[in-house]
């Protein structure tokens, strides 16, 4: 890598795509150490849902921002982004290279683009004040008010995450200025890092048959009981934490409001709708070097060829591969 600044390597995509697996095999390769950029695998407790990796998985390779915070407690991009950023130099101090992982874009986003967080604020008897509002009048009253004051926010926002759309007119009524002038840059301004960043993709069919696998596979190693532990102890549904796909689908099986069959299709059907919104924001970067997962026959193999990349060396992309077979053949 050259130039000055500090190297960062970003692998992010949809969900389901092996970003974990091929971040691991990266480190191993290059000698660096892996920060999640998942907002929810913060959460200590809630493992198997977020799918994060064993410690087996792991293989040694050291992983940041997994498990830092209970799952009550409250999370925030602003936060995320003031964490990240010195440790991805202490990552590199320490002769490192730091390794950033996940499908979260704007926190992804926060820290390698220069977004400033720093005037908006909180403001907990807005808050309330706009909780009962919404209690009273409906979460569609607080939604259209946000359509008037940040309408491409709001287009975002589904008009029942009254999470999100509280905190998007908190901002509003804070600053004066939308949420989304925070996040509104020029992709082609620089980034602070000496940047790598890699998109996974997969054919969408073939994604969301690996979403369904994943899926099941997550329901057989324990997630309702995962979910039944954290309900157990007192974790309430209405927590950030216990919103995430997973685990609010698994509360309403839990409190009886649907069979185990219809929360496993719900978590299914938004895990799907999820990778989509994941693609169609990261697809926005120019930026990004996307790779096809299928073209590599493992996730060593796209370590492989990153790791070349990232050290200049001449490792072949799938299609130059090919290309040689067939000189040969002609040979």
């Amino acid at each position: 890598m050259g130039g000055n600044k500090t190297p960062l390597i970003a692998i992010v995509g949809p969900t389901a795509t092996g970003k974990t697996e091929v971040g691991i095999e990266l480190a191993l390769r290059i000698g660096g150490e892996v920060i999640s950029g998942d907002s929810m695998q913060v959460y200590r407790g809630m493992d198997i849902g977020t799918a994060k990796p064993t410690r087996e998985e792991m293989r040694g390779v050291p992983h940041h921002m997994i498990d830092i915070l209970e799952p009550c407690q409250e999370f925030s991009v602003a936060l995320f982004q003031s964490m990240v950023r010195p440790l991805i130099e202490e990552i590199w101090q320490r002769g490192k290279y730091p390794i950033l992982v996940g499908g979260t874009g704007l926190y992804v986003r926060s820290v390698i683009d220069p977004y400033d967080f720093t005037d908006a604020g909180k403001d907990e008897s807005l808050r309330r004040r706009l909780q009962k509002e919404a209690a009273e009048k409906g979460v569609e009253t607080l939604h259209a008010r946000l359509q008037e004051v940040d309408p491409r926010v709001a287009a975002k926002i589904h008009p029942h995450d009254l999470r999100r759309i509280i905190r998007a007119l908190e901002v509003y009524y804070l600053t004066g200025r939308p949420i989304s002038s925070y996040q509104t840059l020029d992709y082609a301004r620089e980034s602070r890092y000496n940047l790598y960043i890699y998109g996974l993709y997969l054919d969408r069919g073939k994604l969301y048959q690996r979403i369904n696998r994943r899926v099941d596979l997550m329901i057989e190693r324990g997630l309702v009981d995962e979910v039944r532990r954290l309900l157990s102890a007192g974790n309430k549904p209405s927590y950030t934490s216990m919103q995430a796909i997973g685990y609010k689908e698994m509360v309403a099986y839990l409190n009886g409001k649907c069979s185990l069959e219809e929360a496993i299709a719900a978590i299914k059907k938004n895990t799907r709708h999820f990778a989509r919104r994941q693609l169609i924001w990261f697809r926005r970067d120019p930026r990004i070097q996307w790779i096809d997962v299928e073209k590599f026959p493992s996730p060593a193999a796209i370590a492989d060829y990153i790791a070349g990349q990232v050290a200049g060396a001449p490792y072949p992309a799938p299609e130059d591969k090919e290309k040689e077979k067939t000189e040969v053949r002609e040979r």
